[in-house]
């Protein structure tokens, strides 16, 4: 067990390391000089340290941000949040996260090799999230030991297959079909805003060009845009919510400017953010050649969200404001319809509906963009709410799991669970199956046709 805990923990827990070592074997298969595997190795994995300590800086930012809605506005519930929640798992159900997430990496590296479903799952700490949230909705429902750990890595390792290969038609429009996959379990969220932007979006333009007066050229620098709009939101926010609501955050400090900074500061996470970005994809795609190669033939690595940003970078604010909308309308839907007031979490619908606007737009626009990043919005917003009755006492805690795909997956294994050990064997066996089947026949279909015109009707 200490073995498995540090493989867990020290290893594939950690996205810098677990995505490092597999561009070493990758570039140690394609039989790379020493100064070129060491040079890769080393890139790939500053490159993620750079994208987390950005996301870390954003992180941050938004954290006093959510304290302005809440404490301002006077809101008291439920906020979606992964770290906060897993790291509550993890006194109860530790030893099941460590033993549910080897397994179902194994397992998914199993897959890709043998079916035609060829994506390996690298985002690390989505996989540790993934193996808490099965961990806890099996244990709450009495299935504890080895069938907890046999049946929690059959499940992560096929929702770690299945989910790249079904959002991936779609993040080829996205990408041009870069050599690499997306690995983030918001996917259906995702999946949904391209389909709305594929309805809704026809001849409307890209985010990407919006029309701006030469005056205020400077408007047309998707950093620049995404620092400006920041600054008003938290400053109009601080005056709306008052001083208290930064007292503990301000140490004294004037909250007006306090605010201002923080918007700054939210401008450079998002530039360390895409300087990681480039930095990874420079390297792990042509090293993951050596996985695809040699070890399981024409696998994709599938990476974290961030890595879409770069390609529609308007559209990620776009689709953060309207993810937020599309929040604070589905908190006020929570008390007619019988659910726990769950609040919009800062982080969630910033990386969440960032990237739904990025696949909305890539299908439909600018409408496309922030139709569909509202609905990912409501869905980040009523599934969470759905998912606490499965939680058992976790359920009770003032947080929860964010993403739509911890949240249907959770709500499928709670389900599940209520036939009991043999009926739980029995149950996922034909589930997974038929979602593998269901990805495979996606996968194909999608390999078949030509990589298509990735630009929006002008």
């Amino acid at each position: 067990m200490s073995v498995l805990h540090f493989i867990v923990n020290e290893i594939l827990s950690s996205a810098p390391l677990l995505v490092g070592i597999i561009a070493l074997i990758g570039l140690i298969a394609l039989r790379k000089s020493i100064s070129d595997t060491v040079t890769g190795t080393l890139k790939v994995i500053v490159g993620f340290l750079i994208l987390m300590g950005g996301a870390n800086i954003v992180v941050a930012t938004l954290t006093p941000f959510g304290a302005m809605v809440q404490s301002g506005l006077h809101l008291h519930g439920v906020v979606p949040t992964n770290e906060a929640i897993v790291a509550l798992a993890q006194k109860s159900f530790g030893a099941q996260t460590a033993i549910i997430m080897a397994l179902g990496f194994i397992v998914n590296v199993i897959l890709a090799r043998i079916t035609p479903a060829k994506f390996i799952f690298l985002t690390g700490q989505h996989l540790f999230y993934m193996a808490t949230l099965l961990a806890v909705v099996l244990g709450s429902a009495g299935i504890v030991g080895l069938n907890e750990s046999i049946l929690g890595g059959i499940l992560l390792g096929t929702v770690s297959t299945i989910m790249p290969a079904f959002v991936n038609p779609f993040m080829k429009k996205v990408n041009g079909n870069a050599g690499f996959a997306l690995g983030h379990f918001n996917s259906l969220g995702y999946i949904t805003s391209a389909a709305i932007g594929k309805a809704v979006g026809k001849n409307s333009r890209t985010t990407e060009e919006i029309k701006v007066s030469p005056k205020l050229g400077f408007l047309r620098d998707s950093l620049v845009m995404t620092t400006i709009t920041m600054i008003i939101i938290c400053v109009v926010l601080a005056i709306i919510a008052g001083a208290h609501s930064l007292a503990s955050y301000t140490q004294g400090s004037n909250y007006i400017m306090y605010s201002l900074t923080e918007a700054l500061t939210f401008g450079a996470g998002v530039a360390v953010i895409l300087m990681g970005v480039r930095m990874i994809l420079a390297e792990i795609v042509p090293a993951f050649q050596g996985i695809a190669l040699k070890i399981v033939p024409n696998a994709l690595p599938a990476l974290d969200c961030p890595t879409t940003f770069p390609y529609a970078p308007t559209a990620v604010i776009v689709g953060f404001l309207a993810s937020l909308i599309g929040g604070i309308v589905g908190m006020f839907l929570m008390g007619p319809l019988g659910l726990a007031l769950i609040i919009p979490g800062m982080v969630p619908h910033f990386f969440d509906g960032g990237t739904a606007g990025v696949f909305g737009n890539a299908t439909g626009g600018r409408r496309g963009a922030m139709i569909g990043a509202f609905v990912n919005g409501l869905l980040i917003t009523v599934l969470p709410a759905l998912l606490l009755k499965f939680m058992g006492s976790f359920g009770l805690a003032n947080t929860t799991f964010g993403d739509s795909d911890f949240c249907w997956m959770g709500i499928l294994t709670g389900n599940i669970s209520k036939f009991g050990v043999a009926g739980a064997y029995i149950l996922i066996v034909i589930i997974c199956a038929i979602l593998l089947a269901a990805a495979s026949f996606v996968t194909v279909r999608n390999n078949r046709r030509p990589t298509s015109d990735t630009s929006i009707s002008a």
